[in-house]
């Protein structure tokens, strides 16, 4: 049986998911020592979180495909406090321009969740609170999570990936990567499997 490497990155802020960047931006190869292994899917440059990268083709093209509907979870820092109407569109599906999201799993994280510092802090208001709210979504859409917390009138602040599946970001710091262990090499593709 062929042998791959699976690691996972806690990708930091404006960190692009690639390994070049011809404006010298900051990119995966400044954290991520290892040869021959690409980034699953994508994270924004200003988001964070959980990034599987590998060199097993085929699990890589079969975790992008939609077919599949791998859930991934987000730790969102919104600004205000999403309403239950709000969160029930987030549930249903929202419109993004011409397009409906499919229903996505949303719900206030309490209490807040601890997290790292951020690089540059977020943009704080004095008289607007912020909710972090946990959103699940099996699409990948270009900064989805960010425009479905606009489209129901609660602006993303931060955006963290904490789980692809049932890979867990746990207590990654940023710019920090490990290998998957082998329970959750099976685990993934058991998923790939359904």
């Amino acid at each position: 049986m062929e042998k791959f490497t699976y690691i996972l990155l806690n990708k930091p802020y404006e960190v692009l998911t690639q390994f070049s960047d011809e404006n010298g931006r900051a990119t995966l190869k400044d954290f991520v020592k290892v040869p021959n292994i690409y980034p699953v899917g994508r994270l924004d440059y200003d988001s964070e979180g959980l990034v599987l990268l590998t060199d097993d083709k085929i699990l890589q093209h079969k975790l992008a495909n939609p077919k599949f509907k791998i859930e991934k979870t987000y730790w969102v820092q919104v600004e205000g406090i999403p309403t239950e109407e709000a969160l029930a569109q987030l549930r249903t599906g929202v419109y993004l321009k011409d397009v409906k999201t499919l229903p996505a799993k949303a719900s206030i994280i309490t209490p807040a969740p601890t997290v790292w510092e951020r690089s540059k802090p977020i943009r704080f208001r004095q008289n607007i609170p912020t909710t972090w709210v946990e959103i699940k979504i099996t699409q990948g859409m270009n900064r989805q999570v960010r425009k479905m917390t606009a489209a129901v009138g609660f602006p993303t602040l931060r955006l963290i990936r904490v789980a692809i599946g049932t890979l867990l970001l746990g207590n990654l710091q940023p710019g920090e990567y490990r290998p998957l262990t082998p329970a959750e090499i099976k685990s993934l593709r058991n998923n790939m499997k359904k």
